[in-house]
């Protein structure tokens, strides 16, 4: 139909399509062919070198762009990671050039010294560096320049803060100079202020008491060696004293524990003001305290320091709106004239206190060789007692107690009685305060207790019902938090009325807190159980504390019967101790009576009852009975 162009008609061609339509009724054929001009330009390679050339410049600018952003990525996050670094750490890091001036500063620096980063650029100069300090620094900047690579020894500088106070810091210098994004060289600061902080911290608290600020037994103990090794050197002597408080136990429990802790802070405060400066204080734990004289003439200046104070320590002090008086107890050590080794010291100046508590207590006592026997003898009289106690060696005597008006017998007082297998039988008065200071009379007390209830039962089956049978309480048993709940456990197992059983308690009692003595005294007295006074008028007795506590009778302490009829001031004390009794309408009972002389001034002075050696010595349960018969046959009063 139309041909273009068509160049050559030879069979030399590159394309070629043929194609059948029906069109008017025919089949026509339609046959096409590339022409020459056609298959010349299509044969030209040029368009397919700058397609492939095109792709391969494409490729390479992809892969470009990818290394450029990776790049970039990748310092973003070291960038990141450098800074989390910089700005968290307790360190400042400062980069210097070779003229030592800083380019680089890092975040850290506002939080430990204060400066913003970049106004923090001159740290490191001799403006912010102490000036005793400064030539370290410089000196340690130059070996890193002439050592590139290697890092430096540490330095120490004091370096001013914002707030013009120095810190203590160290560090040391590395140089970088060859390193791509450093170029210089490295100081990396440490600040040892918090560091410091927190060592006095672990000192204070590994070597000194956290309550008082004294050195505690560790440190104590260390600096006694260092006296002990001088003065066996140099023969100077030299004084170690233990100091016990007297009392404060009783206050610990009466007031409560932060009281107890202001007293034992006023102490320590008074004490450290009766030495001197190279004198050590400190406190071993509860209330006692160690004063170690490191330099001393010889035993009069120990014994002027420990009058100082007894003086300064024996006052009364306000604790929690109560006004209580302390006095101390103390036992002095000679260096080296008595020993040379600092534990046998420790105990010797402990043994002195035990004997200066037992002289009465606010006093001091020097060490002697004999209370080293003593305090040997005392702990094998300990495990003696320890050991009867576990063998059931004790044993009750009762003697007989009368009353002169009906000149009959109406109770028996128990009096424990030790069983020795080769000191025979041992009276109470030999090992009571031994029990007393080991802590072994809680048991005892119980034990005589229950003996007690079982002899009031055997009593009760030999036919007298109405005898009553009188405990002894010692202040230990009896302000034993749990005393109250034993007592009631024991007469509930025993089965024994509690009107038949009568607790003397010691005078000594009534220094103990008023409400908790209350407390205790009403417990018992809801019980049923008779309450008496033992040894009336022989300490400080408050009046209005016998008129508030529920008491029945008072004992006359036997110390104002020996010397009746024969001392007029025996006679006069009893007969005022007999009148101030019955005026607060309580039960007089004189114990002791040995006379008839005696019998006959206490019944015309007034006295209900009466109990001594003139009526019976103290029985076993079985004499107790035979001895009980035979009175109620005949007349009591010789």
């Amino acid at each position: 139909m139309y041909g273009s162009n068509l160049g050559s008609l030879d069979e030399d061609f590159s394309f070629e399509k043929t194609q059948q339509i029906e069109y008017g009724g025919r089949t026509w054929v339609i046959q096409t062919r590339s022409t020459p001009a056609f298959d010349f330009l299509a044969s030209d390679p040029r368009p397919a070198i700058v397609l492939g050339s095109g792709i391969l410049v494409s490729l390479l600018l992809f892969a470009f762009a990818l290394a450029l952003i990776r790049s970039r990525v990748l310092a973003q996050i070291s960038a990141g990671r450098y800074r989390a670094i910089t700005e968290g750490a307790s360190n400042i890091t400062v980069v210097l050039n070779r003229q030592g001036r800083a380019t680089y500063v890092s975040p850290s620096s506002n939080t430990i010294l204060g400066y913003d980063p970049d106004d923090a650029r001159d740290v490191p100069s001799q403006t912010r560096v102490h000036s005793d300090d400064w030539p370290r620094l410089q000196d340690g900047f130059r070996e890193a320049l002439r050592k590139p690579g290697e890092q430096m020894p540490v330095v120490r500088a004091r370096i001013r803060d914002a707030s013009g106070e120095w810190r203590e810091m160290e560090g040391s210098f590395i140089a970088m100079l060859d390193v791509p994004g450093v170029e210089g060289v490295v100081l990396s600061l440490r600040d040892l202020t918090q560091l410091r902080a927190a060592q006095s911290e672990l000192h204070r608290l590994a070597f000194y008491d956290p309550l008082t600020g004294l050195a505690n037994r560790q440190l104590f103990r260390d600096r006694l060696a260092h006296v002990v090794r001088r003065s066996r050197r140099s023969q100077e002597p030299a004084a170690l004293m233990f100091l016990d408080l007297d009392g404060f136990k009783r206050i610990n429990d009466t007031l409560g524990h932060d009281a107890g802790d202001q007293l034992l802070e006023h102490v320590a405060r008074w004490l450290t003001g009766c030495v001197r400066e190279e004198d050590s204080v400190a406190r071993l734990g509860g209330d006692e305290f160690v004063v170690l004289l490191s330099r001393i003439s010889g035993p009069e200046a120990a014994a002027k320091v420990a009058e100082t104070i007894l003086r300064r320590l024996c006052q009364r002090v306000r604790l929690n709106e109560h006004e209580v008086g302390i006095t101390v107890s103390i036992g002095v050590t000679m260096i080296p004239h008595d020993s040379e080794d600092p534990g046998v010291l420790m105990k010797y100046a402990d043994l002195a206190m035990y004997r200066a508590k037992e002289r009465g207590r606010n006093n001091y006592q020097f060490f002697t060789p004999a209370m080293n026997l003593q305090a040997a003898r005392r702990l094998l009289q300990q495990e003696e007692l320890a050991n009867a106690l576990d063998e059931d060696r004790f044993v009750l005597h009762y003697q007989p107690k009368v009353d002169l008006h009906a000149q009959q017998v109406v109770g028996v007082e128990a009096f424990l009685r030790w069983q020795h297998p080769e000191r025979g039988m041992i009276s109470a008065q030999q090992f009571i305060n031994l029990a007393e200071e080991s802590g072994l009379i809680i048991r005892l007390g119980e034990m005589a207790l229950r003996q007690a209830c079982i002899q009031i039962q055997a009593l009760e089956r030999a036919g007298f019902e109405r005898l009553r049978v009188a405990v002894n309480l010692s202040v230990r048993q009896a302000t034993d938090q749990g005393f109250l709940d034993l007592f009631r456990r024991i007469i509930t197992e025993t089965g024994v009325m509690p009107e038949r059983l009568e607790l003397e308690l010691p005078a000594a009692l009534l220094n103990e807190d008023p409400r908790t003595l209350r407390a205790l005294l009403n417990g018992l007295h809801e019980t049923g159980a008779h309450l008496v006074l033992d040894d009336f008028g022989s300490g400080a007795c408050s009046l209005a504390a016998l008129q508030q506590l529920p008491l029945d009778a008072v004992k006359i302490d036997d110390r104002f019967i020996r010397d009746i009829p024969y001392n007029s001031n025996a006679t006069d004390v009893a007969s005022a101790v007999i009148a101030l009794a019955r005026k607060l309408r309580l039960t007089v009972v004189a114990e002791g009576v040995e006379t008839p002389h005696q019998l006959q001034f206490l019944q015309d002075a007034g006295c209900a009852q009466c109990q001594g050696n003139l009526f019976s010595h103290p029985l076993d349960e079985d004499s107790l009975i035979s001895y009980l018969v035979n009175q109620y046959e005949r007349a009591l009063i010789p």
